[in-house]
């Protein structure tokens, strides 16, 4: 399927990231999957490639190409090639960009250059045990003391949380004020009270470190505050339609990759003396994934062409960020299907995208808040 929104420059750029996780990924990342997290020296090597903060000005180390077609690349290789493991996204999509719209001048010299090149892994901790979706619920806590705030609070289900350098922490700085009462303090490596939890054993994307955080007596510096106080709810707001749209890119290739991956088995795979493709009802299947997914994309890619004109609203990036990860479940529970056994066996890749999959209608705020926020937009 050929795809307007994509111009040469994307495409060029798209082979060198599939080379990328062809070389520097793919062959280790069975390794990675046993071990529960990937090596920092593949950031690096991202990072030497020029894969990562693709909007990070080039004042601060980066490439300063403001065009998120490039991180939808990204996603959509990676995705492709089954390595769920590398957090790059979470980092270029979700988190770095807090630190380039929000941060002083002083935070972004001290901290985007080594969000560029790798070398400082940034993640986000808004999750705590207590409180998910009900971002108001936090009880994650900051309090002033004139030239630092003291930090005391739990965080779980956070995704680069064992190899993070850097860590925004939403907090609550007035317990009084709601959501007016919500900050972002970055909290870094090293400080006194931060500590990491277990890694979680998760169902899937077993090589994405995703862990607890707590924070005991921590002594934030005032210098740390991400934006101003109290509008750090705001803030996040302003953010979540991107993180939603990336997720829907992903979710989409992986629809993609699920009709490949299908049409390939029941090509070669025979039953009754014939390929079980020549069956009308693996036909039939295939044809409604395949249309299913092609509807999925030409939806996608709009809300891609809106993005890129700053006209994607929280609708509209919820929107497909539900359809697209609800599709993605549904077409790989019919490709395990079609796969038979072989599609509950480990060694088969749709095996793993199985598992993979699942949280893709949970992170990034759950199929329910985005319905939520759909009806709520039609006055509902």
């Amino acid at each position: 399927m050929t795809r307007e929104i994509f111009e040469a420059e994307h495409e060029d750029f798209r082979k060198t990231v599939r080379t990328f996780f062809e070389k520097e990924v793919v062959p280790h990342h069975d390794q990675w999957e046993k071990d529960g997290i990937v090596p920092r020296d593949v950031w690096l090597k991202a990072g030497e490639a020029g894969l990562l903060c693709f909007d990070v000005a080039e004042e601060y180390g980066g490439p300063g190409v403001d065009d998120f077609r490039y991180n939808v690349v990204l996603s959509e290789e990676q995705t492709r090639a089954g390595t769920s493991g590398p957090g790059f996204s979470v980092h270029s999509d979700i988190i770095v960009p807090y630190l380039s719209s929000l941060g002083t001048e002083e935070q972004k010299q001290r901290w985007l250059p080594g969000c560029v090149s790798g070398e400082i892994i940034t993640a986000i901790a808004m999750t705590e045990p207590g409180a998910g979706s009900d971002l108001q619920g936090i009880r994650t806590t900051a309090v002033d003391k004139g030239d630092h705030y003291v930090l005391n609070g739990s965080k779980t289900f956070i995704s680069n949380g064992i190899n993070a350098d850097l860590v925004i922490v939403v907090a609550r700085t007035d317990p009084e004020a709601g959501h007016k009462g919500i900050s972002l303090l970055v909290v870094e490596r090293g400080m006194a009270g931060f500590e990491r939890g277990r890694n979680l054993d998760k169902i899937g994307l077993h090589a994405q470190d995703t862990s607890e955080l707590s924070f005991t007596d921590v002594e934030v510096p005032k210098a740390n505050l991400l934006g101003e106080e109290g509008s750090g709810f705001i803030s996040l707001m302003m953010n979540l339609p991107q993180e939603r749209l990336i997720i829907a890119a992903q979710a989409a290739a992986a629809c993609d990759h699920m009709v490949d991956l299908c049409l390939e088995y029941a090509k070669t795979r025979e039953a009754f003396g014939r390929p079980i493709g020549k069956f009308q009802n693996t036909r039939f299947l295939i044809a409604e994934m395949a249309t299913e997914a092609r509807v999925t994309r030409v939806f996608l890619d709009d809300c891609i062409k809106k993005h890129l004109a700053g006209e994607l609203d929280a609708t509209g990036a919820s929107m497909a960020k539900w359809w697209a990860s609800e599709l993605q479940n549904k077409l790989v529970n019919q490709a395990v299907q079609l796969h038979g056994g072989y599609g509950f066996m480990m060694e088969y890749p749709v095996a793993k995208a199985y598992l993979d999959s699942r949280i893709s209608t949970i992170y990034g705020g759950t199929t329910e808040i985005q319905k939520e926020i759909i009806g709520r937009s039609l006055g509902l």
